[in-house]
């Protein structure tokens, strides 16, 4: 892959490059036009794909939270049509790669040397590239490192980026504007901190080393004395994405157990540590053939407030659901009620919104969950175009749900997609008191 030279790192170079993404758009669609004149039967595959490769390409120049946008898309294949997901998903592990020489300068930046100075060997074509950085192979003696490096600017545009970015997901990708203004706040306090490999390296430590006896997890070792705040050293694990390791035709035991280690990784961040690598992607797992499986990358980590935790959990124990008077005030909790709804408007959204959580809900309401079933997963697809589709969601004055449950569902989006591309059949773990008496009565019944 063709390295790049150049970041553009000022406001006016950076929207130029949307710009140009616009024009180029615009000119697909009056390609798309001319040729449907000719053939009024032809679909828009080919108007997505060609849109989709011109704003990657914008994107994958900026670096930043540009693409970091793009990749957070790429996750939701209900929002976009498949050749933008399919294109958007490089964006986790195989953007454009930075040259050496801006590479060089990022070290000598914020050691005072480079590279080779530093390490005994430094690999300056980069092995992986992605949304805010890329990753180098480096040796000190025999140990084998990764070394992620930032690019240059990405840090100082999450704020300006936001704001030029949000007409594209608008207009182009046809996104509501109250709901984009209504979590924007939170998805900028990410980015910033996903710059941040200081702090990312103390989350790192920390939570690998309070996740470090769950079984089949593998979890680097990080260097603080090799590392900056825009340089991160840890050790290098082999392994393979997901989509690689797919190809080897693992068996479903190990399909299972590498289920299994992703979902008790999730079930004690959220539910023991109270903050959660919010950043499930397949460019951040490396998965073995013995079914074991490294994790990196703890640049996104929510922590969740105990408000949120509190209530938006009790919503998985579907006793509560049954209650009438505590659902609802849960609901005004988590603000999927706001004041001013009518009594009409009050009975759809709660009506509404018990069938999301029965939905999504449901791998939490029994012992065993088979992720392998694409029936679940088509009915979870319909029911989220479905939503798209619905009037009042559409006309509502407010966007619904706390902003604090934007990276909790993505999370959990993430996670689920991920184990439906495994096939794999889990256990689903989960604090006692998250079990339903119906649950509850199951497992007795079980170990009798």
């Amino acid at each position: 892959m063709k390295s790049q030279n150049h970041i553009p790192t000022s406001k006016v170079a950076r929207a130029s490059q949307f710009v140009k993404a616009g024009i180029k758009v615009g000119g697909n669609y009056i390609k798309h036009y001319s040729k449907k004149l000719v053939q009024p039967g032809m679909g828009n595959e080919e108007l997505h794909s060609d849109n989709a490769a011109d704003i990657y390409d914008a994107l994958s120049e900026l670096k930043g939270s540009a693409l970091k946008m793009a990749q957070m898309l790429s996750m939701d294949r209900n929002i976009l049509p498949r050749a933008y997901v399919d294109k958007f998903s490089m964006s986790q592990y195989s953007a454009p790669p930075l040259s050496g020489p801006l590479v060089v300068k990022t070290f000598r930046t914020y050691f005072g040397k480079s590279p080779h100075q530093l390490f005994d060997r430094f690999e300056m074509d980069a092995v992986n590239a992605a949304s805010i950085g890329q990753v180098h192979q480096a040796w000190k003696g025999d140990k084998k490192l990764a070394v992620k490096v930032q690019y240059p600017g990405v840090a100082d545009s999450v704020s300006s980026d936001l704001k030029i970015a949000k007409p594209l997901a608008v207009r182009l990708l046809n996104l509501n504007e109250r709901d984009i203004d209504r979590y924007m706040g939170e998805v900028e306090a990410k980015l910033l901190e996903e710059t941040d490999y200081d702090l990312e390296l103390k989350r790192s430590v920390a939570i690998s080393e309070a996740c470090a006896d769950i079984p089949n997890l593998v979890f680097p070792k990080y260097y603080p004395e090799l590392s900056s705040k825009r340089i991160l050293t840890m050790d290098w694990l082999d392994g393979l994405h997901l989509k690689d390791f797919l190809k080897t035709n693992p068996s479903q035991e190990v399909r299972n157990r590498v289920g299994q280690a992703l979902w008790d990784f999730y079930n004690y961040q959220v539910h023991t540590l109270r903050q959660v690598h919010a950043d499930p992607h397949p460019g951040n797992f490396l998965m073995h053939a013995d079914g074991t499986m490294g994790v990196i990358d703890f640049g996104c980590v929510k922590v969740i407030p105990d408000y949120f935790y509190d209530n938006y959990f009790r919503l998985i124990n579907f006793d509560t659901l049954e209650d009438e008077a505590l659902t609802k005030e849960i609901f005004r909790n988590l603000e999927f009620l706001v004041d001013g709804d009518s009594p009409k408007e009050e009975a759809f959204f709660t009506d509404l919104f018990k069938q999301m959580i029965y939905m999504l809900g449901l791998p939490f309401s029994v012992r065993e969950f088979d992720f392998g079933d694409d029936a679940y997963f088509d009915r979870v697809y319909a029911f989220a175009e479905e939503l798209s589709q619905i009037e009042e969601l559409k006309n509502s004055k407010v966007a619904r749900g706390s902003q604090d449950g934007l990276y909790i569902n993505r999370t959990y989006y993430g996670l689920y997609s991920m184990l439906n591309e495994l096939k794999a059949k889990v256990i689903t773990h989960k604090p006692d008191w998250l079990l339903s008496h119906k649950l509850r009565s199951e497992l007795q019944d079980a170990s009798v």
